[in-house]
């Protein structure tokens, strides 16, 4: 967003909400942590988006500030881990997921930067992507003691193939934009700076349409997404009962010392 625009949004805890061109723009704002969302931050853009599809705005957009998009949950809480804290942040993820996925607009996600673990888990949800050139997207999960259940190890899938799903799902690795854009991941790739025009070109050509008629295209397009649901929550069962594990604090320790982890062998799993 712009300067102007930053100046007229409203501040919510850690996001910007502003209305431009006929959309709400949903901004990530805390890039002292590559926009990485705690339970309450999560709460925040729920809440926003909630708003949002209440009105008659065409299309939701969510972004980040500054160079990233959005690096998932804070991982702060992992080194030292509080069960109802990070329960309410896995299953929190889930309802803001949800929640781009029932909206009866089109949720696009105006990837700026970074998207990595849950915040490419977010670009999977949302309707549609757009990133800049320097954007690059991929998995942390496995790396610092997670799993990506809510994306990234299933509806990722349908988009990119299993197998190279689960490449990225099990090493972690980054890929550029325009990688992501060849393998189906986004829709579009466009020169840094540029951003904002293209999507607001997006929007002005989703406001031809019939809301009505658009909402029906997008709730009917969930079909894999609400397939895989059971399969969400089963996932998200078995990361709480992960919660404290000798892995979960030995990755995330390794993470903000920035270090390579020593995970444990699987006989002393």
């Amino acid at each position: 967003m712009t300067d102007t625009d930053h100046r007229d949004a409203k501040q919510q805890d850690d996001v910007l909400v502003a209305e431009r061109a006929g959309a709400t723009w949903i901004t990530l704002n805390r890039p002292d942590r590559k926009n990485a969302y705690d339970p309450q931050m999560c709460a925040s853009i729920v809440a926003a988006i909630k708003q949002a599809a209440a009105s008659d705005v065409t299309a939701i957009v969510i972004t980040g500030t500054q160079d990233s998009f959005c690096a998932g949950g804070f991982l702060a809480n992992l080194a030292e881990p509080d069960v109802h804290e990070l329960r309410s942040m896995f299953f929190g993820s889930l309802e803001l997921f949800e929640q781009i996925r029932t909206a009866p607009q089109p949720v696009i996600a105006a990837v700026n930067g970074v998207a990595a673990g849950g915040g490419n888990e977010l670009v999977v949800a949302c309707d549609l992507a757009v990133a800049v050139e320097s954007a690059w997207f991929g998995q942390t999960g496995v790396k610092i003691g997670s799993a990506p259940v809510l994306g990234g190890t299933n509806m990722l899938a349908m988009t990119i193939g299993e197998k190279r799903a689960k490449e990225v799902a099990f090493l972690c690795g980054r890929y550029p934009a325009r990688e992501a854009l060849e393998m189906g991941w986004i829709n579009r790739v466009v020169p840094d700076g540029e951003l904002e025009a293209a999507v607001d070109g997006i929007v002005a050509q989703l406001a031809q349409m019939s809301p009505r008629y658009l909402e029906i295209a997008k709730i009917s397009s969930n079909l894999w997404w609400n397939s895989a649901r059971d399969n969400y929550v089963s996932g998200l069962g078995m990361l709480v009962q992960a919660i404290g594990s000798k892995d979960m604090r030995e990755g995330a320790t390794a993470f903000l010392e920035k270090r390579r982890p020593s995970f444990t062998t699987r006989g002393d799993l």
